[in-house]
């Protein structure tokens, strides 16, 4: 199991306690503690921090690398340093020099653009990733996303989109999608999944497990209900490859008036309401 944007290594100490509480014999925690959890972290403060986090909930000689994750170029991955398992959320809105991108087929100045590529060339063929991005990934316009849609659609099964609710992670700024695929083969079909927890989150509310309980079990067999369905990759426009959340089981919300329609409206209220108190006057 890897994760090549650690921070905190949360996501990795989660992955031992899970898997933890399933190990049965001495050998099965000898490989636990020593050849399952991988990581690599770039800023010194979050690497020890990573450390000494996964020390405390129990992995006693924690596989952190304090690196440049995006330093190393793709084609120097060899098969040796493929891993089963990515879980990640690599930083948003970063920015990376014109040097580092000439590491990666598809080039581009958006540092988590750069970790995907990364991530699906970090996997084994039938490997696992469930990776948090942030939700415009999923349809901007620019020939660098476009691409690595492309790229992520052709290559791995992208086989379930969770699209996360405003403030689940603070300090984001924007809203995020957890993208699930396999690699290995292409995808046809993809499960979207809105996840509404039917309350505003915030530092003090934060999401918590009960709130993923639906999602959980309908992920099982990709079931169509008021929060998810199933697109036909054969139905994505292959011009743009636009992946957007679009939830055709909700009834939309009017859209927004203009504002000189607002304005003219206003308006004409007014003419008649003055209309209304003049011929009030005249009966004075």
């Amino acid at each position: 199991m890897y994760d090549g944007a650690a921070g905190s290594a949360g996501f990795l100490c989660e992955a031992f306690a899970h898997m933890q509480a399933q190990a049965r014999s001495t050998a099965d925690h000898q490989t636990l503690q020593q050849r399952t959890f991988f990581a690599k972290e770039k800023k010194g403060l979050a690497y020890i921090i990573g450390i000494m986090n996964m020390i405390l909930h129990g992995i006693e000689a924690p596989n952190i690398v304090h690196t440049n994750t995006l330093a190393e170029n793709l084609q120097d991955i060899q098969p040796k340093d493929q891993r089963d398992v990515v879980l990640a959320n690599p930083p948003f809105g970063g920015k990376e020099r014109p040097e580092v991108q000439q590491n990666f087929p598809i080039k581009t100045g958006e540092t988590a653009f750069l970790f995907l590529q990364h991530f699906i060339k970090s996997l084994k063929a039938g490997g696992r990733a469930g990776i948090v991005i942030k939700n415009t990934f999923l349809s901007n316009t620019d020939n660098a996303s476009i691409s690595l849609r492309r790229k992520l659609l052709e290559e791995c099964d992208l086989h379930t989109i969770l699209d996360m609710p405003q403030g689940t992670f603070q300090g984001a700024g924007v809203k995020t999608v957890v993208l699930f695929f396999e690699k290995g083969r292409p995808t046809r079909r993809i499960w979207y999944y809105q996840l509404d927890p039917g309350r505003s989150l915030g530092k003090t509310n934060p999401l918590n497990e009960a709130d993923l309980a639906d999602f959980v079990q309908l992920a099982k067999t990709k079931a169509d209900s008021v929060n998810s369905w199933n697109v036909d990759v054969s139905a994505v426009n292959t011009e743009t490859y636009d992946l957007s959340v679009k939830n055709p089981n909700r009834v939309e919300e009017a859209p927004l008036r203009e504002p000189k329609a607002i304005l003219q409206e206003m308006r004409e209220l007014d003419e008649k309401t003055k209309e209304l108190l003049d011929n009030i006057m005249a009966l004075l």
